[in-house]
């Protein structure tokens, strides 16, 4: 399989850099294949990428919204034939529009069953997020609103207040994607490439629960197993068919829970632990509970997130199940919390692209959350 990853942005935004970045920290191994397509800009260190085992194809002059539908899916095509590549990196034109060449990519892959698109992000030079909006608006915007991620260069160069300023312009522009503000020095290549392809931290938290469901079953069917003699085999095979089952047909049973019935799940009033609605919330648990997170380069003091953790018990914000968050700290520090009802671990933690929490619950009061967060 293939994957194609799509480098847009202005130029001068740091493409070059970040490719390179990419090449020795997250790349490496991978048979990779670049496709450039410039415009009047001074071409890649073909030097350093050929050094790097890397093929460049540059393409015909002209960008490729010009040249979208002969030139450039034979290029793909081509690449693809010739090198079975793990990996194509496609930096187009620093005036294209990004929207287009996702298009394009998406318009050859159709044809191609063992291409996919990855990732198409925008790099975006922090300190001149303003001005190029009102300069540039339909090309520079259309690179914004299109990002499936923002790679915000030069960061470091912004005061706490204008990063949080620009970054909230991005925002509005494309509500969505993943918003990098963490200078890249402080950063592995890994991570930024986990904000190119975009996991969220709720779909992190929930395949965490549906992994310790999963473990509680298997440990609760183990337990039945000996404690049921053959006279109940019948019996079990029932009950284990009806929870399959249930498992499996989500839509029929998403509704079906009034609300004494989600009382009973949440507050554990039955401590039988074979009583097969006892782990109820961990099977549905991505659709009885609801998710509420944000993304943000927002400075936190521990002391504030340990206030906030203990809030979230209080029940003025919804039942929550499980809150978890990297956020930066004072002074270039990073924090690290996880929350469970009546228990929270705040500790040290590793930068990441930006500062990203996540709130999992029942009933959740996202206008409360946002206001406890300061966000």
């Amino acid at each position: 399989m293939t994957k194609i990853d799509i480098i847009s942005g202005f130029l001068g935004a740091g493409k070059t850099t970040l490719i390179k970045k990419l090449l020795s920290e997250a790349f490496q191994g991978e048979q990779l294949v670049l496709i450039e397509n410039e415009f009047g800009e001074i071409s890649i260190d073909g030097g350093f990428l050929k050094e790097s085992g890397i093929q460049i194809s540059e393409m015909s002059s002209g960008c490729i919204c010009c040249s979208l539908v002969g030139d450039f899916g034979k290029a793909l095509k081509d690449v693809q034939e010739q090198f079975h590549p793990d990996r194509i990196l496609i930096e187009p034109s620093g005036v294209g529009k990004l929207s287009d060449v996702v298009v394009a990519v998406q318009n050859t892959i159709s044809e191609i069953p063992d291409m996919v698109l990855d990732s198409y992000v925008t790099v975006a030079d922090a300190t001149k997020v303003k001005v190029y909006m009102k300069n540039f608006g339909e090309f520079y915007n259309n690179q914004i609103e299109s990002a499936g991620a923002i790679i915000l260069s030069r960061t470091q160069k912004l005061t706490q207040e204008k990063l949080e300023a620009a970054a909230a312009m991005l925002r509005e522009k494309n509500p969505d994607a993943a918003i990098l503000t963490t200078p890249w020095d402080q950063l592995d290549g890994k991570v930024i490439l986990s904000a190119m392809e975009k996991v969220s931290l709720a779909d992190e938290l929930l395949e965490k629960m549906r992994a310790e469901h999963a473990a509680d079953e298997a440990e609760h069917a183990h337990e039945h197993e000996h404690e049921h003699d053959h006279e109940h085999e019948h019996e079990h095979e029932h009950h284990h068919d009806h929870e399959h089952e249930h498992h499996h047909d989500h839509d029929e049973h998403e509704h079906h829970h009034d609300h004494d019935e989600h009382e009973h799940h949440h507050d554990h009033e039955c401590d039988d632990p074979s009583c097969s609605c006892h782990h109820h919330h961990h099977h549905h648990a991505d659709e009885v509970f609801t998710s509420w997170g944000k993304e943000t380069p927002k400075v936190f003091a521990q002391t504030d997130i340990e206030r906030i953790l203990t809030a979230l018990d209080s029940g003025e914000y919804g039942k929550i199940l499980r809150a978890k968050g990297i956020v930066s700290g004072e002074n270039g520090a990073w924090i690290e919390f996880d929350f469970v009802p009546e228990e929270h671990q705040v500790r040290p933690g590793h930068p990441d692209y930006t500062g990203r929490l996540c709130v999992i619950g029942a009933e959740l009061k996202e206008d409360k959350l946002a206001q406890l967060f300061g966000l």
